[in-house]
C-alpha cells in the first residue's frame, strides 16, 4: 500500500477511533512507543486499544494535522480524550502528536506517540487539579 492510501485509513481510523480500527496496516513486529508504554507488535497495539475501550468512557481522538513528512513518514496531530470511570466522572484531554513510518511492504513498522503535556498533568486532570491542556487546532 503506498503512502496516501495509508495516510486516508489512518485519516478514517482517528474519525471511527477505538471502534473499525485497521490493524492490517500494522506490521506483526510494529515498534510502539508513548509517554506511558513501549512494546513491540501488532497484537499488543490491539491490546491497548481494547483497554482504551474497555477503561475509558466515551473516547475520542480527534485528528488536527496529518502531514507526509517523507515517502515512507508521516506525522499526525491530535488530542485524545476520554471520561474516566470514576464518581466524579473527570474529563481528560491529552493532545499529542504521532510519529509514523512504513517499512518496504507500505505497512506501518513504527508508531511513535508524544504528548503535550506530562503524564503528572494528566493525572492532575483526573483530581482537578490544574488545566487541561490545549491543542489550539481545528480538527480535520
Amino acid at each position: 500500500m503506498d503512502i496516501d492510501a495509508v495516510c486516508d485509513r489512518i485519516r478514517q481510523d482517528y474519525a471511527n477511533f477505538p471502534a473499525d480500527q485497521s490493524y492490517e496496516l500494522y506490521a506483526e513486529d510494529v515498534y510502539f512507543r508513548d509517554p506511558m508504554n513501549e512494546f513491540t507488535g501488532v497484537d499488543q497495539y490491539q491490546e491497548m486499544i481494547g483497554f482504551i475501550t474497555r477503561w475509558f468512557q466515551q473516547p475520542r481522538l480527534v485528528l488536527h494535522r496529518l502531514d507526509k513528512t517523507s515517502e515512507q513518514t508521516f506525522e499526525t496531530h491530535w488530542t485524545l480524550s476520554w471520561i474516566t470511570p470514576l464518581p466524579w466522572r473527570p474529563t481528560v484531554s491529552v493532545p499529542g502528536w504521532t510519529e509514523y513510518c512504513l517499512n518496504d511492504n507500505g505497512q506501518v513498522c513504527s508508531h511513535i506517540d508524544s504528548w503535550h503535556c506530562s503524564r503528572w498533568a494528566v493525572l492532575g486532570q483526573v483530581f482537578g487539579l490544574g488545566n487541561q491542556p490545549h491543542a489550539d487546532q481545528t480538527p480535520v
